[in-house]
């Protein structure tokens, strides 16, 4: 299959850095609606995508997009795609679904329809009305939206943000994704200091180090389409080489985080271990008025406890004063924090220079963003510790 239509899916509010992220990689023909990014590519841009971007949660094939009213409509339109161009006859290809204001709103009747449809089709070509689907997993899934079909083929698996190295984790992770994103909100660069305070299971760290390494966040895992027969094995060689040859881990690192619980630290190692930054990434188990980091024009970026509980919310609102005292300290520095506080600023005592709305999940939150000097040119930064 050649010249396909390829969807990054989004997180609510990174629709605009994932399409960055597609530009940066070449795909200038993007197109972002809510919640994906639409963009032309072949084969070896679905290894490529999988294997290089940080903020999208998958990469998926539009097989075909057509109005359905009636279940008639649906059937004859999922029919009329080339599924036997995608799946074998041993393909195992679950339907997943959607609805949202449209007439046909029933999902599992949608998802049914689906299915005969495509095995209707493959019929044609394959002349069984029985398939064994114990080969290769195809997932399809129909998005009935405004009476609009959107039927897609995921080429990951499991979400981009299962990078590897997160074994363990604390109790209120910040993804993987979500983590890229925020650094890639940022002006960092591994020519500056990088410390989260409060760090917890320390995806924030291991993703700008992997950023600052330029190591492809899909190296360390494997994706469905993988073992589809319709790419071949060399393409998928041909992209894991050109990432392996893409990776500059001779450049210092100056990443840095602590947390006050010792648990947290620990999950933040292994993690940090798992990642290959054992030497790289120094941590420790330390409150936030205790924090030193050394260096100028670094940047602090950081996912606070958010509270739920009266109880917790004091505690939240005492490591935001921590962290206006903390930045007082080291004038030159940015910082950056997500939180879903609606207070941040009232109890920071500073109103953000910028500020975007994001979700953490399921939790709305703001990325709040105090933009320090940038550094001189050609600065060479100190390296960055913790005392």
């Amino acid at each position: 299959m050649a010249n396909l239509q390829l969807i990054a899916t989004a997180p609510m509010g990174l629709e605009s850095i994932v399409a960055r992220e597609l530009k940066e990689l070449g795909y200038h023909d993007v197109t972002v609606e809510n919640g994906r990014v639409i963009f032309s590519g072949d084969l070896i841009d679905i290894c490529r995508c999988n294997l290089w971007l940080r903020t999208s949660d998958r990469i998926l094939i539009l097989m075909g997009e057509f109005t359905a009213l009636t279940f008639d409509e649906l059937f004859e339109g999922v029919k009329a795609l080339p599924w036997q161009d995608v799946i074998p006859q041993n393909g195992e290809f679950p339907v997943e679904g959607r609805s949202l204001k449209s007439q046909l709103s029933s999902v599992p009747a949608c998802q049914s329809i689906v299915k005969k449809a495509i095995v209707d089709k493959l019929n044609q070509t394959y002349h069984t009305e029985w398939f064994p689907e114990d080969g290769p997993r195809y997932v399809v899934e129909v998005i009935m939206l405004n009476d609009t079909a959107l039927i897609t083929l995921d080429t990951t698996g499991s979400g981009l943000h299962k990078r590897g190295y997160r074994k363990l984790v604390t109790e209120a992770p910040l993804k993987e994704t979500m983590a890229a994103a925020l650094i890639q909100l940022s002006r960092w660069n591994p020519n500056r200091p990088f410390y989260d305070p409060c760090c917890g299971s320390g995806t924030l760290l291991v993703e700008a180090a992997m950023i600052g390494w330029n190591i492809a966040p899909g190296l360390r895992r494997t994706f469905n389409s993988e073992e589809w027969p319709i790419i071949p094995e060399n393409l998928w060689n041909e992209a894991r080489e050109e990432a392996f040859d893409s990776v500059r881990d001779d450049i210092p690192l100056q990443i840095s985080g602590s947390d006050i619980d010792p648990s947290a630290i620990e999950v933040a190692q292994a993690a940090v271990n798992a990642a290959g930054f054992a030497k790289d990434i120094k941590l420790e188990v330390l409150p936030i008025s205790k924090a030193r980091p050394q260096g100028d024009f670094g940047c602090i970026i950081t996912n606070p406890p958010y509270g739920e509980r009266l109880s917790e919310i004091t505690e939240v609102e005492q490591i935001i004063r921590d962290l206006k005292k903390l930045t007082v300290s080291i004038p030159s520095w940015s910082f950056f924090a997500i939180s879903s506080t609606k207070r941040f600023e009232t109890i920071f005592n500073k109103k953000a220079d910028k500020r975007r709305k994001l979700y953490n999940g399921t939790i709305e939150c703001q990325y709040y963003q105090y933009l320090g000097p940038l550094p001189p040119r050609g600065r060479v930064e100190s390296q960055l510790h913790i005392e």
